[in-house]
């Protein structure tokens, strides 16, 4: 893996030391976020309700909310519907919530991953006309939904779509769409969750009816959740909503995250990676294995028995899941390698027709994480051929999709990430075409993973008042990930701890120092059998960890390479 040192202006980082009194580190981290001026060190430390943007400057929100009132105003029936993901179960769990507070004519209806694949279907439409539905919310989903939304508008039934997907040249014909990547809109921040635009519509409902702030913050746990697990970029608002959404998980979350909460292994205060890793798959699983709307009815669980019962039901699903997903790398390794040529392609594409729909996604991840290659894994599904695909920094996906979209019934998502759906025939060609575009786009310089580096430090800089100013850059994630540091030549103090699947746990310190720290490697034991004999280099994120009932900082190793002396 390659070590990557962020270009970093050094006149603007001495600028803001001089005028924020700072260590020049912090100053480096924030310039690397495109922090220049005191003004702006102040508002990225500073979380405020009121840095949250005016709903109303997002496109089509004036219509969003006076068709909602008409409906409130008519008792007409309003149908909510979501994808089968965090995002889009928490979206509608958000928006019932709400207007379950003073409305009762109200339903959810999630598809089937299986039967209906991604996006509104026509059976959730024949869905909302045998329910007499008036108006269908769609969110997550929908922004391109052409036919499903002309069908609906045949029957007299209005749709509202709240997504956060590129959009197509021609958009559906919907009431309302709201989705800051529409070209005619100036929404300021574009990079909103599927969740965060629900939000946005319910901030905007409650300006326009009067209603305190305060009756909205109850949502926000469920907004950082859909945030954090979505991996939408974690600046300007999502960084506020988040930051609120984790005060609120941590002191008084709902009832079906306080249940998944306590299955998940981790502790308290949780930050974002604690969402990712530890709700996020179990959220997940309920319309990977089964019926999405488990998902919805745990996070709106009003009694802990059934939460707890939901979330039971949720950690069976996630096991099997993980069996499944076991089963497909597998199958999927054993594919590729079969290729004679699999050594010098720059991508991977792989078909086989029993592979479960739920994890195709999961197994291109880890193929991604494994060969470092674009990965796009198919399996058949009512005749057709449905994939997942994934890819490395760099390639982006979603243009190199485009060029192959005379093969598809349809596709989409984004750079790193998108689904496709298309002719089991058209599998060859579509092969071919992918991989020309993968040996056309990725040069030598993109065939092996890479760290951002944001600076180089002594271990004996890290200190409780470093960690300390480090958590006020939080929360972390895309465009504001947790800092990578590297500190060169450290030595093994002699105390190790070896753990189940290549885990490892360390101390170390540098030469002539007392200063000792633990890091912990998870898969990096081998790593760390190579390098321990010698001083090396170690690169890292540093992490307060709790360990045998003390909270101390901690080196969560990214990297080790022996030092070059």
């Amino acid at each position: 893996m390659r070590w990557l040192p962020i270009n970093t202006d050094e006149k603007t980082v001495s600028d803001l030391e001089q005028a924020l009194g700072l260590d020049r580190i912090f100053c480096q981290l924030l310039v690397q976020r495109g922090v220049h001026s005191p003004s702006e060190a102040k508002a990225f430390f500073t979380f405020s309700w009121k840095d949250l943007h005016n709903p109303f400057l997002m496109r089509n929100m004036e219509l969003a909310t006076a068709r909602i009132s008409t409906a409130i105003s008519n008792g007409e029936h309003i149908l909510l519907y979501g994808d089968y993901d965090v995002d889009g179960t928490t979206s509608v769990a958000l928006m019932y919530a709400f207007l379950s507070g003073f409305y009762g004519n109200i339903d959810y209806y999630l598809p089937d991953r299986d039967k209906e694949g991604y996006g509104v279907s026509l059976a959730g439409v024949e869905y909302a006309r045998t329910t007499e539905t008036k108006l269908i919310i769609a969110m997550d989903c929908g922004i391109k939904s052409q036919k499903a939304v002309s069908l609906a508008r045949m029957y007299g039934i209005d749709f509202i779509i709240c997504d956060h997907h590129l959009p197509d040249d021609e958009l559906p014909e919907a009431i309302a769409i709201l989705d800051p990547k529409r070209p005619d809109c100036q929404y300021p921040f574009k990079d909103l969750s599927g969740c965060g635009i629900a939000f946005k519509l319910i901030q905007a409902y409650a300006l326009q009816n009067n209603m305190p702030d305060e009756e909205l913050f109850p949502l926000l746990d469920l907004v950082v959740v859909s945030t954090a697990c979505d991996i939408v970029s974690m600046t300007g608002e999502n960084r506020t909503l988040s930051h609120f959404g984790l005060q609120r998980i941590n002191t008084a979350p709902r009832l079906g995250l306080w249940a998944l909460f306590e299955k998940s292994n981790k502790k308290m205060p949780l930050n974002i990676s604690d969402l990712v890793f530890g709700f996020g798959p179990l959220i997940n699983a309920a319309g990977r294995l089964g019926d999405a709307r488990d998902a919805v009815r745990l996070l709106l669980a009003t009694d802990l028995n059934h939460a707890n019962l939901f979330t039971a039901n949720l950690v069976t699903r996630n096991k099997t899941r993980q069996e499944v997903d076991k089963s497909s790398m597998e199958t999927a390794h054993e594919q590729y390698k079969q290729l004679p040529d699999f050594e010098h392609r720059k991508s991977i594409v792989l078909y086989q027709e029993d592979w479960h729909k739920g994890v195709i996604g999961i197994t291109a991840s880890r193929l991604v994480e494994h060969y470092y290659k674009p990965a796009v894994i198919l399996t058949k599904s009512n005749g057709r051929a449905v994939g997942s695909a994934r890819s490395i920094q760099g390639f982006d996906l979603y243009e190199a999709l485009i060029q192959c979209e005379d093969l598809f019934y349809s596709f989409g998502g984004h750079a790193h990430a998108a689904g496709l759906q298309m002719p089991p025939e058209n599998i060859p060609a579509f092969i071919e075409r992918f991989e020309a575009l993968a040996q056309k786009t990725i040069t030598d310089d993109m065939k092996e993973p890479f760290l951002d580096i944001c600076a180089t430090i002594n271990l004996d800089m890290i200190t409780p008042e470093f960690g300390a100013m480090l958590h006020r850059f939080e929360p972390f994630g895309p465009n504001n990930r947790n800092p990578v540091f590297v500190a060169r030549n450290v030595v093994y103090t002699g105390k190790v701890q070896m753990m189940a699947n290549n885990h490892v746990r360390f101390s170390m310190r540098h030469p002539h120092s007392n200063h000792i720290l633990t890091g912990v490697g998870f898969g990096f034991g081998a790593a760390f059998d190579s390098v321990k004999d010698a001083p090396f280099d170690v690169a890292f994120n540093i992490i307060q960890e709790e360990w045998r009932g003390e909270k101390k900082w901690t080196l969560q190793i990214k990297d080790l390479k022996k030092a070059d002396l």
